[in-house]
């Protein structure tokens, strides 16, 4: 836990929790969660950085974005390389999310909840992981890789002690 950021350990581990859920479905296509039962979703993968800025420009694009953030979602995103695999990131001055790409080891963060969490930092316009942001985060998870995917995430997200409204 860091002082600026008090939540961010406990978003990348609900985080983590959901995409092990995701990546483990063929095994555990269903699973006990919560206290519901629950068909694991998918997310997608992104085989390059092109699709990644196809993915981002289109989920901008989305009309029900668009009115929820729309001076945030106008803003064009650019989407490079990170030279080093260990994380992503959003870059507020420039508007860039930086994705470590498979050649540098970045194969789990060339997927939708990766990016997803970068696009979430663009639209909520605060740094860290506050409430803007988890709220924007699990609904842009919710409505683009499906219910059971936000119920998993606000669920992970509240048993790992992050306020989420």
């Amino acid at each position: 836990m860091t002082a600026g950021d008090p939540q961010r350990a406990r978003v990348y581990e609900a985080e983590g929790l959901l995409a092990r859920m995701i990546d483990r479905r063929d095994d555990f296509p269903l699973v006990a969660a919560f206290g519901s039962r629950v068909a694991v979703p998918d997310d997608r993968k992104f085989g390059d950085l092109d699709s990644v800025q196809r993915y981002v420009d289109a989920v901008l694009a989305l009309e029900w974005v668009r009115r929820a953030a729309p001076e945030r979602a106008a803003l064009p995103v650019r989407v490079r390389a990170r030279a080093g695999a260990t994380k992503a990131e959003y870059e507020f001055a420039t508007h860039v999310i930086a994705v470590p790409p498979h050649r540098v080891g970045g194969r789990w963060a060339m997927r939708e909840l990766v990016v997803l969490h970068e696009i979430a930092h663009h639209l909520a316009a605060e740094p860290g992981h506050g409430a803007t942001f988890v709220s924007t985060f699990v609904e842009l998870v919710e409505e683009i890789v499906g219910a059971e995917a936000g119920f998993l995430l606000r669920s992970a997200l509240q048993e790992a002690g992050v306020a989420v409204t």
